[in-house]
């Protein structure tokens, strides 16, 4: 009984979480216009099984990943049921979840809507894909290229540059590069300080953001560091003990989500027709955590309300 009860319990909690971060991003798309696909970049918030083709320790092509997704089988998402990309896609309308570009079901018409190029382990700094072997943004942005040519081998130039142009592309931040490359496997550390790697990696999602856009993408929502002190990671390599929050790489992510903060201001200015927000990831956790007995009071009920219907439905 408590296995299913802590299942239900986490489901929620990140369905809560996913549906906050995409009232955030749906309420800035522009109204006048429809959003006739979501490409996704970056890591595993998004990966929908690309790591499932690559030698790397980052898969999650295994149970119990993907216990409660559609069959039931592991498919290559870091979550027991769907990505926060998965979740966007639901709540814009657009269909029920992203695929996986790599994968080899993927059909013409699953094009015309989005896909997902993230890889779980990615980060900005390129030498976070190369220490756990996974596919680099360089990689993804090589993807995004062929998949604007396989698009316009499907519909024709004129109508691919019109869904490029009105699609909304969403992309994930550097919680790998401060989690694998500055802590983990601290070669950074060793060439900068907070400070000076939180600038190189704002630099490398200018370049990201600069290519992307040339290639016709206007609207793009950024999700910032989360709060990095509290992950698992953190928690056992800084907290004692007791495993508490670690303010040290709490303050990394701060550091980092200040600076993008005012380079996605920057670039909103100087990029035409840009349309850019950034989610804030950083301060939805917090707040989970800060007012845990709310949210563990929201879930409880939802929960309950789950066990009723389940009851019902058998």
């Amino acid at each position: 009984m408590l296995p299913s009860v802590v299942n239900i319990f986490l489901i929620c909690l990140y369905a809560f979480l996913c549906l906050c971060c995409t009232k955030a991003t749906v309420n800035n798309i522009p109204r006048n216009g429809s959003v006739p696909a979501v490409i996704a970049f970056g890591n595993s918030f998004f990966d929908s099984g690309n790591n499932n083709l690559r030698t790397t320790i980052i898969k999650a092509d295994f149970p119990p990943y993907g216990n409660d997704f559609i069959g039931g089988k592991p498919n290559g998402r870091f979550t027991n049921n769907k990505t926060l990309a998965d979740y966007i896609v639901e709540k814009l309308g657009v269909k029920d979840y992203l695929p996986a570009y790599l994968d080899s079901s993927l059909q013409d018409e699953d094009m015309l809507t989005g896909v997902s190029l993230a890889s779980g382990g990615s980060g900005l700094d390129p030498e976070t894909a190369k220490l756990v072997n996974v596919f680099s943004l360089a990689d993804q942005l090589e993807w995004i290229k062929e998949y604007i040519v396989r698009l316009k081998g499907i519909v024709g130039e004129e109508e691919a540059d019109n869904i490029i142009n009105k699609s909304l592309y969403v992309v994930t931040s550097s919680s790998n590069d401060w989690a694998i490359s500055y802590t983990a496997i601290p070669v950074r550390r060793l060439q900068y300080d907070v400070a000076a790697y939180a600038n190189f990696l704002v630099e490398k999602e200018t370049e990201f953001i600069q290519e992307i856009y040339k290639l016709g993408a206007r609207k793009m929502v950024f999700f910032n560091t989360p709060i990095l002190g509290c992950i698992p990671l953190a928690r056992t390599v800084g907290g004692g003990i007791t495993r508490k929050c670690g303010d040290k790489f709490t303050e990394e992510a701060q550091t980092f989500n200040a600076m993008l903060d005012r380079q996605i201001q920057l670039l909103r200015g100087s990029l035409p027709q840009s349309r850019f927000t950034i989610v804030d990831y950083f301060k939805i956790l917090q707040d989970i955590i800060e007012n845990s007995l709310i949210y563990g009071m929201y879930v409880l009920v939802v929960s309950s309300l789950l066990c009723l219907r389940v009851g019902v439905d058998h």
